[in-house]
């Protein structure tokens, strides 16, 4: 950007955090979405130099929103041939403030609901993106999309419908959510199995990313509770050999990561039931190609 016009540069760069957040949103891979910021970027600039823009942001933003929804066919074929679970790319979520990466904050969503919004259309995932994690009205999603008002509330209803019937909303205290994820990590670190099974549901499920290049716990998500506590507790996710364990925000919730030698090895993060008392899911990703922007 350094060769062109302060103008477009400095524009881009207001908005960018916010076509992050929708683009990663809707793809949920970062290297996906820097590759649709570049097009975006590549898009404004050309356009800067014809008749000024009224609205940049809307204008952004459309561009963002369609070019991902034509990546998603390219991230679906990859996924098809991934080894083991696929979880989205986790993204911490809390930066210094002088980072030269924008960073998700109140705008992203949970690992979880990413999980449940790879199940919608491209369609759906762009109306649900743009309307209930960035608050768009309905009209100006019509006018993003290029679609009627009356189809983008039928599409938001039914992206809606389905969310809530597999994630049902529900408030989390952040602090509960941090300590529950530290006595998690002091369970496993310490290789407490009745620990372990005292905070998870009876119905947990484990669903673990290794992308067959990092630890797994098998082919397909793992269930009952002790056969995960088993699991956790064996050599991969103790501290041992020189693991460290820290807390930070990762999508928006307390995340436990795993160092070693200076870099991270594996994130964990956990859902809790409705009653916020104990661990619905547990979401590992130890595939080191999607741990590398975790710093």
């Amino acid at each position: 950007m350094n060769d062109v016009p302060d103008g477009p540069a400095v524009v881009f760069a207001e908005q960018r955090e916010l076509l992050f957040g929708i683009v990663y949103g809707m793809l949920g891979t970062v290297a996906d979405t820097e590759d649709v910021l570049q097009d975006v970027w590549l898009a404004w600039e050309r356009r800067s130099h014809g008749d000024p823009i009224e609205h940049a942001r809307a204008y952004l933003v459309r561009v963002a929103v369609n070019a991902a929804i034509r990546r998603q066919e390219a991230v679906k074929r990859r996924r098809e041939t991934y080894i083991g679970p696929w979880l989205p790319e986790p993204v911490m979520t809390e930066t210094a403030p002088d980072a030269a990466e924008p960073a998700l904050r109140a705008e992203s969503v949970s690992l979880a609901l990413m999980v449940v919004l790879e199940s919608l259309t491209p369609a759906e995932r762009a109306v649900f993106v743009l309307a209930d994690v960035f608050g768009y009205a309905h009209g100006e999603i019509a006018a993003l999309l290029g679609r009627s008002a009356g189809s983008v509330r039928q599409i938001a209803h039914r992206a809606r419908s389905h969310v809530q019937a597999r994630r049902p909303k529900y408030e989390v205290d952040p602090a509960v959510h941090r300590q529950v994820t530290e006595r998690f990590m002091a369970a496993v670190s310490g290789g407490d199995i009745d620990a372990l099974l005292g905070i998870m549901a009876p119905d947990v499920v484990l669903t673990c990313d290794g992308g067959g290049l990092g630890p797994a716990a098998g082919p397909r998500p793992m269930r009952d509770a002790a056969r995960i506590a088993s699991f956790l507790v064996s050599r991969r996710f103790r501290r041992h050999e020189g693991l460290e364990v820290d807390f930070r925000p990762v999508n928006g919730s307390p995340a436990a990561l795993m160092w070693r030698d200076g870099r991270v090895v594996g994130v964990l993060m956990l859902d809790l039931t409705p009653a916020l008392d104990r661990v619905a899911a547990v979401y590992a990703v130890t595939n080191p190609q999607k741990l590398t922007t975790l710093h």
